[in-house]
C-alpha cells in the first residue's frame, strides 16, 4: 500500500502510526476496503483533513471512540434521520450486502460513506454524503459525488463539492493532522460477544409474549447483586411517611439502581444520607422553581402534598419518572414530568409493563426514545447497575 498520492497533496504524517491488522478488520467487516484508504490509515491514523473532515480509521480510545461502535451508531443515525424527509425510505447500510459504509464525518455532523454496491472492486467505490442540515430543511440529504475517496478529497481541496439543498463543502485547506480528540488512539480489535445469561430463544420469546417481572428478567437478566444502598426499606418508608408501590420495591430488589438502555436512570433508594426521599426533594426543588416561574407548563402538585408528584427515576435528557401519590401506594399512577414537552397525562400501565413495552420497541411514554423499524430490540434491551451508590 502506498500513501504517496495523499502525501503529495496533504503533506507527510505528523504523528506516529497506529497499528492496524487489516486482515482482522476486513474479516470482521466481510469486505475488502479501498487500497488508498488502507494506505492513508496505516501511515497517518485518524485525521482531521482540511480542518473540517474527520477521516476515521480502525482504532479505539477509551471513552472517546471505538471504530465498530462508531460504524454502527453512524449507520443507525443516518437511517433514522432519512425517514424524516422525502422519500422517507433510507438507503441500505452495511452489513447488508451492497450497503453504504461510513468512513468519515464533518464538523457539521455530515457523514461520508462509500457506496459498496457500485462495484466489486472497492477501489472504485464512489463517495456518498449524508448532509445533516438538509434534514432540517426537509430536503433529501443524500448525494453521490461519483468519485473515489482520494479523488473526492482532492476535489474538496481545489473546488469544493455541492451539497443537497444548496451550499457546498469546501474548498478546504490542504492540511491533514492527527484528530485532536484522539491523541491516545490505539489499535482496534473487533468486539467480543458477551456471554448470554439467558438463551437467545427465550429472550426473543420475551420480546413478544409474557408479562411481569418473570418476563422482564428473561429479556434483561438482572445483576447478581443489586445496588440499593445500605439502608432498609422500612427506614425509607418512615422517612417518606408512606410505603412505596409493591411493584417498585420488587423491581428494585431484583435489579437495583442503574440505567436502562443507556437512557432511564433509577436512583439508589437506600443510600444513607441520600435516600430516595433526598433524591426526590432535590428534583422537586428544581420543579418548584420552574412552576413558580412558568405555572402553565408545570401543573403537577408536589409531594408531599396530597396527590403530589414523587419522582424516582430520570432520563439522560432531563425527564423525570414518578408517581402521583393519590390513594394507596399500589394504586398510584405513573407519570412522566417532561423536559422538552408539555405535561402529559398519567400513564395507563404499571412500571414493569412500561419497561417491557419500551424494551420491546413498542409504544411507551411519549418521551421515551423509540426504536427504528429495522432495529433489533435485543441489541438495545439492557440494564447496567451502578457500580457504587453515587447516583
Amino acid at each position: 500500500m502506498d500513501s504517496s498520492r495523499f502525501a503529495d497533496q496533504f503533506g507527510p504524517p505528523q504523528s506516529p502510526p497506529i497499528p492496524i491488522d487489516w486482515t482482522v478488520v476486513e474479516s470482521w467487516l466481510g469486505l475488502r476496503l479501498p487500497v488508498d484508504y488502507k494506505a492513508i490509515a496505516s501511515a497517518y491514523g485518524p485525521l482531521d483533513i482540511g480542518e473540517h473532515i474527520w477521516l476515521h480509521v480502525p482504532c479505539a480510545q477509551a471513552d472517546r471512540f471505538d471504530y465498530g461502535t462508531w460504524l454502527r451508531e453512524s449507520h443507525r443515525w443516518a437511517r433514522i434521520s432519512s425517514r424524516m424527509v422525502p422519500p422517507h425510505e433510507p438507503p441500505v447500510f452495511h452489513p447488508a450486502v451492497g450497503g453504504l459504509l461510513a468512513w468519515g464525518t464533518t464538523r457539521r455532523s455530515d457523514l461520508l460513506f462509500w457506496d459498496t454496491s457500485a462495484s466489486d472492486n472497492p477501489d472504485e467505490w464512489p463517495v456518498v454524503i449524508f448532509h445533516a442540515d438538509a434534514v432540517h430543511g426537509g430536503v433529501n440529504p443524500w448525494r453521490g459525488f461519483g468519485a473515489s475517496l482520494l479523488d473526492t478529497l482532492t476535489a474538496l481541496v481545489h473546488t469544493g463539492l455541492d451539497l443537497p439543498g444548496g451550499g457546498s463543502l469546501g474548498p478546504l485547506p490542504a492540511s491533514a493532522r492527527r484528530t485532536a480528540f484522539l491523541p491516545d488512539a490505539r489499535a482496534w480489535a473487533p468486539p467480543v460477544a458477551k456471554p448470554r445469561l439467558v438463551p437467545e430463544q427465550l429472550q426473543r420469546k420475551a420480546l413478544t409474549a409474557g408479562s411481569g417481572l418473570d418476563t422482564l428478567r428473561l429479556l434483561v437478566p438482572p445483576p447478581e447483586a443489586p445496588c440499593l444502598g445500605d439502608g432498609s426499606w422500612d427506614d425509607l418508608f418512615a422517612e417518606l411517611g408512606t410505603p412505596l408501590p409493591t411493584e417498585y420495591v420488587a423491581l428494585m430488589d431484583l435489579y437495583g439502581a442503574g440505567i436502562w438502555s443507556n437512557w432511564l436512570r433509577f436512583a439508589t433508594p437506600l443510600r444513607p444520607g441520600r435516600t430516595l426521599a433526598a433524591y426526590a426533594q432535590e428534583r422537586l426543588g428544581w420543579y418548584r422553581e420552574l412552576r413558580d416561574e412558568f405555572p402553565e407548563y408545570h401543573p403537577l402538585p408536589i409531594w408531599p402534598d396530597p396527590g403530589g408528584f414523587l419522582p424516582f427515576a430520570s432520563s439522560i435528557d432531563g425527564d423525570s419518572l414518578g408517581w402521583l401519590t393519590d390513594g394507596e401506594p399500589d394504586r398510584w399512577q405513573l407519570i412522566v414530568e417532561p423536559r422538552h414537552h408539555e405535561q402529559g397525562p398519567p400513564l395507563p400501565c404499571t412500571l414493569t409493563d412500561l419497561l417491557l413495552s419500551w424494551l420491546r420497541g413498542q409504544p411507551a411514554a411519549r418521551e421515551f426514545p423509540r426504536l427504528d423499524p429495522l432495529d433489533d430490540p435485543l441489541e438495545f434491551a439492557d440494564f447496567q447497575p451502578w457500580t457504587d451508590t453515587a447516583y
